[in-house]
């Protein structure tokens, strides 16, 4: 593979995780006004969707008879994968409700020692010394970056356990969007998955629904939260990492970390410490440890 494609799926893959980590602002923003988990979230899907829509339907006008037609059992099995979708984008944005979004990122990257957990149990196998010290790294700068040893009070549980629960939807959704109906498109892909998303986050909208919908979400803050979360980001993403590989795609997209930290201090005014920031940069790192051998291999081959 040349440098030029990898700097090109770097790029793309950098992009995309940059969007992902603006997303979390522009939530809190929108509860600052006064919108509900139910609005925003159904708001972004819906646009979402239709956005999605149009998009296949560009490429099956230009690719015409070339694009490969979902059957059944894959859109099925795509909207089961998309469910877990759902179910990360209402626990995250559930999640910072009540704590801050430099909090919230960092327990949505739990995801790396669970991905190392679920991978256990499905190998049947020990997890590798390698990978042991980088979910150490990562415990250790959740108990920074979270501010347990400065702060004299602890972020509000209800915070902490949503980001949690959104920490292991989003592994299983890693897991199985990478594994269902590989011959299809990404735009495809997306599309079915975000559908079965859609399941979940209008489910949750029926449950909590108060009588009221406030429609002026759509054009407040639905198109933006559509394009940074269910649109720009998967379509960069599956376009960089086959360039990157997963092993420099996954540090590439580490990126999301740190910028949702910063549009949180800078946009939302939260604070962060600086031994905080000493917590995110052991995360970044941990993630750079369990895919360094990954890229190390690449290069070889």
């Amino acid at each position: 593979m040349s440098q030029n494609n990898i700097l090109k799926g770097v790029f793309l893959v950098g992009l995309g995780a940059t969007s992902y980590g603006m997303l979390a602002t522009f939530v809190k923003l929108a509860y600052q006004e006064g919108y509900t988990t139910a609005e925003v979230t159904s708001s972004q899907f819906i646009l979402g969707i239709l956005g999605m829509l149009l998009i296949n339907a560009f490429q099956k006008k230009r690719n015409g008879t070339t694009v490969v037609k979902a059957k059944s059992k894959d859109v099925k099995q795509l909207m089961l994968a998309g469910t877990s979708l759902g179910f990360t984008s209402l626990f995250y944005y559930l999640a910072v409700r009540y704590i801050p979004v430099s909090i919230g990122i960092v327990m949505l990257m739990q995801t790396v020692w669970m991905g190392v957990v679920l991978e256990s149990l499905l190998t049947k196998k020990l997890p590798s010394g390698r990978k042991v010290i980088a979910v150490l790294i990562v415990l250790t700068g959740t108990a920074l970056a979270t501010n347990l040893i400065e702060s004299s009070t602890l972020p509000d549980w209800r915070g902490i356990g949503w980001g949690l629960l959104a920490a292991a939807s989003f592994t299983t959704t890693m897991f199985t969007s990478n594994r269902v109906a590989l011959h299809l498109s990404s735009t495809q892909r997306s599309l079915f998955m975000l559908l079965g998303g859609a399941v979940i986050v209008f489910a949750f909208a029926a449950y909590t629904w108060t009588g009221t919908f406030n429609v002026a979400i759509f054009l407040r803050w639905g198109i933006v939260l559509s394009l940074f979360g269910t649109i720009i980001p998967p379509i960069l993403m599956n376009a960089g990492f086959p360039h990157t590989g997963l092993g420099l795609g996954s540090i590439v997209s580490s990126l999301e970390l740190p910028v949702s930290v910063m549009m949180a201090f800078i946009i939302l005014s939260e604070k962060v410490t600086a031994l905080q920031w000493v917590g995110i940069a052991l995360i970044i790192t941990a993630i750079i440890v369990m895919n360094i051998n990954t890229r190390r291999k690449k290069n070889i081959t």
